[in-house]
């Protein structure tokens, strides 16, 4: 198997996007294992962000690379928390936690008959440092968000996101149903279909 490093220390992360790429023939290494420190994460696009991860860590490991870069767009805030979504009541005074993220949120939303969001996922695949040829994928997953938080599984703004398509938040989720049908589960499948393209195989030779 054909060894990558994984620009990330996430334990979840690393599990799931292991069970994947396993099919594609690769073996995934979070870059802690490897030395590589966390990369700054400057831009206000996912894309932009993703890339810097997969570069940092490829450059330092020698080795291809993975980075996600993922969060929550809300369209009455014209996208926002976005690429701050982890951040987004701290950036505005408050502390960092999920629970204040959540309460800022809220605040925002109030009034608003919009409730409409989406959580995006953009994974960036290089082989190398200065691969010309990145692989993107993107997966969107569509839902709305509800003032009283429901479920216990999952993490971040899971309570508050509702799946009409599914009549659950994604903390009510089975584990196994959230990650078949996740936005980072659609990106991965994407990624994958695209690792098997006998031209991107040509391009990794």
């Amino acid at each position: 198997m054909s060894k990558v490093v994984l620009a990330s220390n996430n334990a979840g992360k690393l599990k799931e996007f292991s069970a994947i790429l396993a099919q594609a023939n690769i073996a995934m290494v979070a870059q802690g294992e490897l030395g590589v420190s966390e990369a700054e994460e400057p831009f206000c696009t996912f894309i932009e962000n993703a890339l810097l991860k997969a570069r940092h860590a490829s450059r330092i490991t020698g080795l291809p690379a993975l980075a996600d870069d993922s969060g929550l767009c809300v369209a009455a805030l014209n996208g926002a928390p976005g690429v701050y979504s982890a951040r987004y009541a701290a950036l505005n005074g408050g502390e960092k936690s999920d629970a204040a993220n959540n309460r800022y949120l809220l605040q925002k939303l109030a009034g608003s008959p919009d409730k409409s969001a989406c959580y995006i996922a953009v994974l960036v695949y290089l082989q190398s440092a200065d691969d010309p040829m990145p692989i993107i994928a993107q997966g969107l997953w569509q839902g709305e968000i509800i003032a009283t938080p429901k479920g216990n599984n999952g993490f971040g703004y899971d309570p508050h996101f509702y799946i009409p398509a599914l009549g659950k938040t994604v903390a009510e989720l089975d584990p196994a149903v959230k990650n078949s049908c996740s936005h980072r589960a659609q990106a991965l499948k994407i990624l994958l279909q695209a690792l098997r393209n006998p031209a991107v195989a040509a391009h990794s030779n």
